[in-house]
């Protein structure tokens, strides 16, 4: 697979495979798109070394680099505010479908809470546990939260896990090879930001003072 990716590492369908991916992630959690970009950007790593003799090349791939960043950036993007649409629209069967579940369930009240007290990190948090961007966008989307408050959030939490995710694959590949083993070194790295993140919004919220009249 890594000489798969390595050969569409320098071409435009390496760009399309990753946005696929990671838009359509929001609705299937199961899909590994993290896994995808931190892949290609290992392969991508990969392809870069073999020319590392060339200066030129060097620019090309940290261009390359940046392409892929942008790419699972805007998608994770799109995939939130396609994802908040229909959630706004169909209220109530997304409601349900979320109150099926006492993971989502719980996910969602913590959402609406940080969102009332302009906790909008938490969307960047979220995006990186598992599920926890399809339960922010639902979520969101579900109690018509504005797009004011959903959006800006949503571009960063996109932009900083892609960040995140193609840096990982790259400077795994670079230090470890473009390898099997480099790429699961980067998977655990990603997975383990993921437990992390969920550890945090696991963890209960303060209890606010009691105000003096």
């Amino acid at each position: 697979m890594l000489e798969q990716l390595g050969a569409l590492a320098t071409t435009p369908w390496i760009y399309v495979i990753v946005g696929l991916s990671v838009l359509l992630d929001v609705f299937l959690p199961v899909l590994p798109s993290g896994v995808l970009v931190i892949t290609a950007a290992t392969a991508a790593a990969g392809t870069a070394a073999d020319a590392a003799a060339d200066a030129a090349r060097g620019h090309a791939g940290f261009a390359d680099m940046f392409a892929l960043v942008m790419c699972a950036a805007t998608a994770s993007v799109l995939g939130d505010l396609v994802a908040y649409r229909l959630a706004w629209r169909g209220g109530d069967r997304f409601d349900r479908a979320i109150s099926r579940s006492r993971r989502l369930t719980a996910a969602q009240a913590k959402l609406g809470t940080a969102l009332l007290r302009g906790g909008g990190p938490l969307v960047v948090l979220a995006r990186f546990a598992p599920a926890g961007r399809s339960v922010v966008s639902l979520g969101a989307g579900v109690m018509h939260r504005r797009v004011a408050e959903f959006l800006p959030w949503s571009a960063l939490a996109g932009l900083t896990w892609a960040a995140y995710s193609v840096s990982l694959g790259y400077f795994g590949g670079q230090w470890l090879g473009a390898t099997w083993f480099g790429t699961a070194v980067s998977v655990f790295a990603l997975f383990a930001a993921g437990s992390g993140a969920a550890f945090l919004m696991s963890r209960p919220q303060p209890a606010e003072a009691p105000t003096t009249p």
